[in-house]
């Protein structure tokens, strides 16, 4: 997190609200809740202490031993269904010596805050505590004066894995702490930069997983008398054809409105080829977003969100040097689109194969869904106002992520789900 500016278009006094936020992400950094094994109970209390002083009562739950949960409520008046703002509070491992200052010291340095989990996603665990309790405070200020819904805060556990021992469970067990109409979480309203101009992708959108083994099958043997029926041969080659290969062009309600948006902000012949683009066979789309964007990573995540994707991580096969094996694999992960199931996509990846696919099996490990949320709703044009608001020359644009957040469980509930944790980068600067 940088230095903030300011708007003097937008009335309301941020300041205080961002030294709350420094305050409360500083702290939460300085707590290790490295997932493996994740520990996040010790983050759920101390966000339990902070609402206890602002007295607000939370409910902190242990989803398994250990992996701690907390979830607040300002009430409403009921006459609309509740908000949900929810994070996670574990992050991913580190290399400490890659660091040059400690990942869990909460430094601030420069203008900026620097720790593991500062933006996946302690940042935001500490935008989302500083506003509900902003909204508390101004409400038991105006006497109680009731707010229209109840306002969620969910801090959770064990995101960046796929144990499934956060949220989840949640959901599974104790769904009417968390059930909202609409819900808030990460990746969306970062600004983006393109040919001078600043966009704002709004998650309202997420592949699904499915992680596999892709088997080759083949006739055991040994190794000094050669044979064509060789697994690891086989695999070789649909390895070789999967990485060249490009699965088939499908566009989304979601992926169409961020190109035609990407489209009507960058104008003139770039705007026009990228429509031209949308609707071009797929022989040729491939070659026109290359030329036509002229950024290859963000050609390449418009292609990813755009196709199922597959890419093999790892393999395995064979146990001795002298030993032809029965079998050989390939671990695979594979993104799906909205609409897709892990068995369309498997048909879609043997038809890249080709005659190799007759050799192989595919075997799935884990899965979620991909999620996609309407557009037209009055949150999401609250959104884009508001980003408007404080920054009249950006433009908004609905988002789908290429990966995969803890939207998926809160979906079951039958939430509206949009990634918003907004922040302002710098051109050159970046989220990841």
């Amino acid at each position: 997190m940088g230095d903030v500016s300011y708007n003097s278009a937008v009335p309301i006094d941020t300041r205080p609200l961002a030294q709350d936020t420094v305050q409360y992400l500083r702290e939460l950094i300085k707590l290790d809740t490295t997932n493996p094994p994740g520990n996040e109970r010790i983050a759920a209390d101390y966000l339990a202490g902070v609402l206890h002083v602002a007295g607000i009562e939370p409910i902190v739950i242990d989803s398994v031993p250990g992996r701690g949960n907390v979830i607040a409520r300002i009430k409403g008046d009921g006459s609309a269904a509740p908000l949900l703002l929810y994070s996670h509070t574990d992050v991913v491992p580190v290399e400490r010596d890659k660091w040059t200052v400690d990942p869990f010291g909460g430094i601030v340095k420069d203008g900026f805050v620097y720790g593991r989990g500062a933006l996946d996603m302690k940042g935001i665990t500490a935008m989302q505590l500083a506003v509900f309790l902003a909204i508390a405070g101004e409400r038991a200020a105006q006497g109680g004066a009731p707010l229209r819904r109840d306002i969620i805060f969910a801090a959770t556990a064990d995101e960046e894995t796929s144990a499934n021992e956060g949220i989840g469970i949640l959901v599974d067990k104790h769904p009417d702490l968390l059930r909202a109409e609409y819900a808030l979480s990460e990746f969306g309203g970062a600004s983006m930069y393109l040919n001078n101009k600043c966009f704002y992708p709004i998650q309202s959108a997420e592949k699904g997983t499915a992680w596999m083994r892709m088997i080759a099958r083949g006739r055991p043997g040994h190794a000094s008398i050669p044979h064509a029926e060789n697994a690891v041969v086989y695999l070789a080659r649909a390895i070789e054809r999967l990485g060249a290969a490009r699965l088939p062009m499908h566009i989304s309600a979601t992926a169409r409105a961020f190109v035609e948006g990407l489209a009507d902000g960058l104008g003139g012949a770039q705007g026009a080829a990228l429509r031209l683009w949308l609707d071009i066979d797929a022989h040729s789309e491939a070659q026109l977003l290359d030329y036509v964007l002229r950024d290859r990573e963000l050609a390449a995540e418009i292609r990813a969100l755009t196709h199922n994707t597959a890419v093999a991580t790892g393999l395995r096969a064979g146990s001795a040097t002298n030993v032809i094996p029965s079998s050989a694999e390939a671990v695979i992960d594979c993104r799906t689109l909205p609409g897709f199931s892990p068995d369309a996509a498997i048909s879609e990846i043997r038809a890249a194969l080709g005659d190799v696919s007759a050799h192989i099996e595919f075997e799935i490990d884990s899965q979620s869904p991909a999620c996609e949320f309407e557009l037209n709703t009055p949150l999401f044009k609250t959104i884009c106002a508001t980003l408007k608001a404080h920054d009249p020359a950006g433009i908004p644009l609905p988002h789908m992520l290429t990966g995969a957040t803890d939207a998926k469980h809160v979906a079951r509930l039958g939430a509206i789900c949009y990634g918003f944790s907004p922040m302002r980068f710098e051109p050159g600067e970046s989220f990841f």
